[in-house]
């Protein structure tokens, strides 16, 4: 379940990058989250349990691939990083210094190789390079997501203007319907509906 956004401890209103992508997927998610304070129970899904089991087992496991294809000098896991700023914290799994010195981040999903990473995981990882650009003097240009059901694929992420703009554009969405309280519009996509926890509740 996502922290509320106003419980972190530098006192600061602020959101994680599991707000914003639940935000993406449904702007629902946000009203029902963090002005209703109905909780998702997301523990209970098996994606969710199976990611934490693979999260936990990442440091034993497939480092030096990293390496290779990518020019890692070294790397730190499970980096928190926050921003008053930007009113955003998280924990990213990986931040990578490259060969060129620059930063990246890198966050593994348990889901089966992909030749693109998904729109909600490109906003993550543009959302943690947010946060690490602000925390470091290190240039962030790109990101990273790897793809570990079954065979393993590593995706590049640029960071754009664009996708800064897009990220910062939905933190300010989420953060005036907690200020207004007012219910914003479901997804269009209506089979996103069926595998959501609050589909009994939501008219």
């Amino acid at each position: 379940m996502s922290a509320a956004p106003f419980s972190d401890t530098e006192r600061s209103p602020m959101l994680t990058p599991s707000d914003v992508l639940e935000h993406v997927y449904c702007p629902r998610f946000t009203w029902f989250m963090h002005v209703q304070n109905i909780p998702q129970y997301e523990d209970r899904r098996f994606k969710v349990l199976k990611g934490r089991e693979v999260h936990q087992r990442r440091e034993t496991q497939n480092k030096a691939y990293l390496r290779k294809k990518i020019g890692v000098v070294k790397k730190e896991t499970a980096v928190y990083l926050a921003s008053a700023r930007l009113r955003l914290r998280g924990i990213v799994d990986e931040l990578l210094w490259l060969e060129d010195g620059s930063i990246a981040p890198l966050d593994y999903k348990f889901t089966p190789p992909r030749e693109e990473a998904f729109k909600t995981h490109r906003m993550q990882i543009t959302l943690y390079a947010m946060l690490a650009s602000d925390a470091y003097p290190e240039v962030v240009h790109k990101g990273f997501v790897a793809y570990i059901r079954g065979a393993a694929s590593l995706i590049e992420v640029p960071i754009t203007d664009g996708a800064v703009e897009e990220a910062s554009g939905m933190i300010d969405e989420i953060f005036a319907i907690i200020a207004t309280g007012s219910i914003p519009r479901r997804t269009p996509y209506r089979i996103r509906c069926q595998d959501c926890c609050y589909k009994n509740i939501c008219v």
